[in-house]
């Protein structure tokens, strides 16, 4: 039981990091005018809009210019709640409780 829920972490935990890759990539790519490139942003930011916006309002306290580096922040905070769950599931596994 254990192994399947930490698969299923470690699986919407890279859903999430995915999303929030392809998020970056496609700004990018913005300027071209494309409409697909423009809906699959759209889709993208609506998805991954609840983890971002709190890293951009954290952000914010330090005013970085023109860089946006909420979903850098967001990034590395997915990881870092997937490694503290994965590690609380093993020693609580563990311990027997």
């Amino acid at each position: 039981m254990t192994y399947l829920i930490i698969k299923v972490i470690n699986l919407l935990a890279n859903i999430i990091l995915l999303m929030l890759g392809a998020r970056a990539v496609a700004s990018w790519f913005m300027s071209g005018g494309s409409p697909n490139v423009y809906r699959f942003y759209n889709t993208m930011c609506s998805l991954t809009e609840p983890i971002v916006a709190p890293c951009r309002r954290f952000c914010s306290r330090w005013n970085t210019g023109m860089f946006d580096f909420s979903v850098l922040l967001a990034f590395l905070l997915v990881q870092v709640i997937r490694s503290i769950l994965i590690k609380l599931i093993v020693m609580l596994t563990y311990t027997g409780i």
